[in-house]
């Protein structure tokens, strides 16, 4: 299997062929054809849908919400339009293979990391990779080894991690088979993935890449370098994430011959669902032709408006839009100009109340708010009037126009804690006995649960790390404020699950 070059020039595709679309067109051929279904999904091409959601998302919709059919290829066994459609996605993003996920980019890292692992095998990864990464170590038994991202005090956010902070690890962890980085972040700082790829390399380990937040970059010079550029042997994008597919739709691609294609397709179809949505892979397959022969000229007026926003948002006295000033703070190489990162804790908001403000009074809906921050994303389905509708809103904090006002500053002296420390496997501890224990009293036990603040959906407490009195009091603080928190038993936080 060739190697993928190390960055393949976007002068070198074919956009006559790239403009192909091979699964979206069978889809439409078998929807005009009018062939009697006597196949799922039950409602039967919108015939048997209620009015009252048929009337709203429309009748060639529902005829193409179908699943696999004669004609429509196999997502488990792709011989024909499907494989077809791949290979274009290849050829686009120049790696060797891409495969259509549509279960998201989770399902992309649960089979990336079992691809290349056994269990008991180690692989290395930041601690603030995504909670699928985590779940697929539960799955797999994979042991991991954590690095530590860089952590901004002044923004309180945590970036990559940094080149001595890898090569300590590649240096310490002979045995480990893999390293998993992460970039772009979700705040839309990336990593020298160019460096980091050719460093994993060198030790002898394959190279994965978290790059969901990342579809676009390869498609645009002024954006950070894209992971399947950097040589990468597996990376993860969510193309409805920052691109046009459709909700739940990723692409995993492989490069080189460091990965077994075989296992890597075996995996797939563990965690691939056997009824795919036609819809969801037609976006795909609509996606890449778009960014492939146009992408450069819808990125540029992305990149426009959020510089314009950025621009605009920091004039607003008491916010602060995150720009190239923070390259090259310890964990930030490049950002993403797209990612618009405003921080009103000066205006005593947290990112929180900045949301619901947004979305109730201004119907304004950001991406992300944590305690310190919203972050708004900015796609080629943007356009003027959208921009101007958030900075407004934005600019009517300051003069509180809101009709709700500030409360104390609770984000001022609050500070995020250390990572706790890791004293199970998370396997290990998610399938030990468990009993349920007052909160109070959790200092000093093992967690059995993945708790996480979703968004962003970076765990704060994972399967077997030790449950602290930082930890506990930040969780405290993010439920008290408002944060939507997943994966404990009790939501409330009164009781929480540990290891008997």
């Amino acid at each position: 299997m060739a190697s993928v070059p190390v960055q393949l020039k976007r002068s070198e595709i074919s956009k006559e062929e790239q403009r192909k679309t091979p699964y979206l067109d069978a889809l439409l051929a078998y929807v005009r054809e009018e062939t009697v279904p006597f196949h799922v999904p039950g409602h039967k091409q919108g015939r048997g849908i209620h009015p009252k959601l048929k009337d709203n998302l429309g009748s060639l919709y529902l005829a193409m919400d179908l699943t696999e059919v004669l004609g429509l290829d196999n997502l488990s066994h792709p011989t024909g339009v499907l494989k077809e459609a791949q290979e274009l996605a290849a050829k686009a993003y120049g790696v060797d293979y891409s495969f259509f996920l549509v279960n998201g980019s989770s399902s992309g890292l649960h089979s990336m990391l079992m691809a290349v692992c056994n269990p008991g095998d180690s692989v290395i990864l930041p601690r603030n990779v995504h909670k699928s990464a985590f779940s697929s170590l539960i799955f797999s038994g994979v042991v991991p080894i954590y690095m530590m991202p860089e952590f901004d005090e002044k923004l309180q956010v945590d970036h990559t991690v940094t080149e001595k902070t890898l090569e300590k690890a590649l240096n310490d962890n002979p045995n480990a088979k893999a390293v998993l980085l992460v970039s772009p972040t979700y705040y839309g700082v990336s990593a020298d993935v160019k460096r980091f790829v050719d460093m994993i390399h060198a030790h002898g380990k394959i190279a994965i890449v978290d790059e969901a937040w990342g579809p676009h970059l390869h498609f645009h010079p002024k954006l950070p370098f894209a992971a399947t550029d950097a040589g990468a042997d597996l990376v993860v994008n969510s193309t409805h994430k920052l691109l046009s597919s459709l909700t739940q739709s990723s692409i995993l691609h492989l490069s080189g011959n460091r990965v077994d294609r075989s296992r890597l397709e075996a995996v797939l179809q563990l965690f691939l669902t056997t009824s795919p949505s036609c819809l969801l892979l037609a976006s795909i397959d609509a996606t890449r032709m778009q960014m492939a022969t146009e992408g450069e000229r819808w990125l540029d007026k992305a990149i426009m408006l959020s510089e314009d926003a950025r621009a605009r948002i920091n004039k607003i006295p008491g916010l602060s839009c995150i720009g190239r000033e923070i390259i090259g703070r310890p964990g930030v190489f490049a950002l993403d100009p797209t990612r618009l990162v405003v921080s009103s804790t000066e205006l005593g908001y947290t990112g929180y109340e900045v949301e619901n403000i947004l979305r109730k009074k201004y119907h304004v809906q950001v991406e992300l708010s944590d305690l310190f921050h919203v972050v708004a994303l900015v796609t080629l389905g943007d356009d003027q009037e959208q921009i101007d509708r958030l900075v407004d809103g934005l600019s009517r904090l300051e003069a509180n126009d809101s009709g709700e006002p500030p409360k104390p500053r609770i984000t001022k002296n609050v500070k995020l804690p250390d990572w706790p420390p890791f004293r199970l496997t998370p396997r290990e501890a998610f399938v030990a006995p468990h009993e349920t224990i007052p909160f109070e009293r959790a200092v000093g036990r093992i967690s059995t649960e993945l708790i996480t603040t979703y968004p962003p959906g970076i765990p704060s407490l994972v399967p077997g790390e030790e449950l602290t009195r930082d930890v506990l009091d930040y969780l405290v603080i993010e439920r008290d404020a408002g944060s939507r928190i997943t994966g404990a038993a009790d939501s409330t936080l009164s009781t929480l699950r540990v290891v008997k």
